[in-house]
Parts: structure tokens; sequence; C-alpha cells
């Protein structure tokens, strides 16, 4: 008898969990301050030798879409993302952030400016490794550590945006 039971709750507890739909993630609601437009993402490396890091990355599939090899340094992208290979640029890799650009370096006509982002990184209590001239109105930078020690650089390469 102890048989067909064990049988019986076998059958019923796996038509159970047939049954049973999947469990869907629970999705945890931002906890930060709200957004900032930081502009288009990518991995800047510090890299050794500019020629063989770019071969390595292109049998990945990326291609060079910009740089200059005769000073150092190259951006290439594959259908997802986009890093930069710097040669003697950078003493670590970083994260950088291009306010004012699109993924194709494209200026956009509406952004948040890197001094406007500097203020609220600095309203919010962060420390700025370096920091963008407030006076200025053209293309600056900013940079910041992350707890772990790697650099965040926010780069803009275009003039603030007129509002």
């Amino acid at each position: 008898m102890f048989r067909v039971l064990s049988g019986a709750l076998l059958v019923l507890t796996l038509s159970g969990c047939a049954a049973t739909p999947p469990r869907q993630p629970t999705i945890t609601p931002p906890t930060g301050a709200t957004s900032m437009r930081l502009g288009n993402f990518s991995v800047s490396l510090a890299v050794k030798d500019l020629a063989a890091s770019r071969a390595f990355y292109e049998k990945l599939g990326f291609r060079a879409i910009g740089g200059d090899p005769a000073q150092n340094w190259l951006i290439l992208q594959n259908e997802t993302s986009t890093i930069g290979l710097f040669q003697g640029m950078f003493d670590k890799n970083l994260l950088t952030f291009n306010p004012g650009w699109d993924r194709n370096a494209h200026a956009l006509a509406d952004f948040d400016d890197v001094r406007e982002l500097q203020r609220t990184l600095q309203a919010r209590g962060l420390t700025l490794a370096s920091v963008a001239d407030e006076s200025s109105t053209g293309p600056a930078s900013l940079m910041l550590i992350d707890p772990d020690g790697n650099p965040i650089l926010i780069d803009q390469h275009v003039p603030k945006p007129v509002r």
C-alpha cells in the first residue's frame, strides 16, 4: 500500500509542478536619486599594444569606427558595444560616458551638460577626481572613482546645449 501511495503522491507532485506557472523574477524598483543623462557609454581600455589589441577585438567582431592609430587610440564597435583602445594614455581601464553624443558620435540637440552633471554629483556628496571648468561652455570632462577604484570618465566633446 505504501508503494501505491508513494506513486500517487509522486504523480500528484509532478502534475502539480507542471501546472504551476514559472515564477517571475522580482524586479526591484530603483532606489537611487533621479536619473542623469550621462550620454553614450563605452569602456576605454588601457592597452599595451594598439595593433595587437585591435587585431584581437576585430576577431571578436568589432570594427574601427574612429580614432587615430598614429596618436595611439582607436574606437571600435560591434552591433551593441563600443570600446576605446588607448595605448599609453591611461593607467587603468575606464568606464566612459559622453554627454551630447549618440552611439555614432553624432551630436544631440538636448542632453545634460557635463557641468550640470558635475553639480549634481557634488550635491549628492560624491568626490570628483577631476572637475570641469564651470565657467566654460565648450567640451569638458570630469572624473570620479567608484568604491572599488574603477575610474569613471564623463567626457563631453560638444558645446553646452542651448536651451
